[in-house]
């Protein structure tokens, strides 16, 4: 299903973003696997989702993050209201977020519940880390969409409840399911089968920043 090849050795051009949405408030993009949300520190971490759309809509503003190695459906802003609008949404829970995945392992339960808290494993960072005494609450559902018994792996849906920096990625792989070719967190069976990182965000509901009116953006993985 998978080629075995080093998940972090991405071609050198990424195409895209893709613009789903566009109003004169808001933008939804489908972001490729493999290219910054935003632009980090140093010349050579500039080229990013936001980076790219600012060329064509000068005002884009990046309101949440996926993961470089994530794939899928982001929205930015594009003035100050819907900035904070936006913004406020995500820090409400007022945000319905969709992940599919492919994961090592198939699940006991074909859908459940993960609550494990989070915190940064900051010897380690970027990468988190499951703390019981001080980590910040995480909540996860899961559902099982399909499973591969031959190659020991199964496709999962994912929705956040909360929104903690790689809250997909440890929770699978603290339950012993690591996500597939996940470079942090799976172990090197589960690294080796995938060509990338096998997390996609499918889908955003979200308020609009001047309606309200409930607005959702979808986007088909390619896994």
């Amino acid at each position: 299903m998978f080629a075995a090849t080093n998940p972090t050795g991405y071609a050198q051009h990424i195409p895209g973003p893709e613009v789903l949405f566009c109003d004169e408030h808001m933008l939804a993009v489908h972001k490729p696997s493999g290219l910054l949300s935003t632009p980090g520190r140093g010349e050579h971490l500039q080229d990013s989702v936001v980076s790219r759309i600012q060329t064509q809509y000068p005002d884009a503003i990046a309101v949440h993050r996926l993961d470089m190695d994530t794939s899928g459906v982001m929205v930015l802003a594009r003035d100050i209201h819907a900035t904070r609008a936006l913004g406020l949404a995500f820090e409400k829970r007022q945000v319905r977020k969709i992940y599919h995945a492919w994961a090592w392992g198939i699940p006991l339960k074909p859908e459940g519940q993960i609550d494990l808290p989070l915190i940064c494993d900051w010897p380690n960072r970027p990468r988190q880390m499951v703390d019981f005494e001080y980590g910040k609450a995480a909540t996860t559902l899961y559902k099982l969409l399909e499973a591969d018994s031959s190659a020991n792996t199964s496709k999962w849906e994912l929705s956040p409840l909360t929104g903690r920096s790689h809250q997909l990625r440890v929770h699978l792989s603290h339950i012993g399911h690591p996500i597939l070719g996940d470079p942090l967190y799976a172990h090197p069976r589960a690294l080796v089968c995938a060509t990338r990182l096998m997390l996609h965000s499918c889908e955003i509901q979200i308020p609009h920043p001047q309606t309200h009116k409930i607005m959702s953006f979808s986007s088909t993985p390619d896994f």
